[in-house]
């Protein structure tokens, strides 16, 4: 298990934490957040996931890839915001591609 399961995981528990505290004494701001943190927390361990899967695949790839995807991950793993971001933009001009 990956630490942005863990993270996620936890950030989950923690909002849904804030969401009751926020729900018993009427506090809406605190309730808001509960739910943006439980969000935030369900997106992470998702990601998670998905590295934890492709940590598998790259122990299938051919020995002279997988120096390369090692690194590729563990990029991943440290800039977990970037990489989504770059795999948007990505998805979104080969969307665009597509259409033409």
């Amino acid at each position: 298990m990956t630490d942005q399961r863990i993270q996620g995981k936890a950030e989950v528990l923690g909002g849904r934490l804030q969401d009751g505290i926020g729900g018993l004494t009427g506090n809406d701001r605190l309730q808001a957040e509960g739910k943006l943190n439980e969000i935030k927390g369900k997106a992470r361990d998702a990601y998670g996931r998905v590295i934890d899967g492709l940590d598998g695949l790259v122990e299938k790839a051919p020995a002279q890839y997988q120096e390369t995807a090692r690194k590729g991950l563990d990029f991943a793993r440290a800039k977990p915001l970037l990489t989504t971001g770059i795999v948007a933009g990505l998805a979104l001009i080969l969307s665009r591609a597509g259409r033409r």
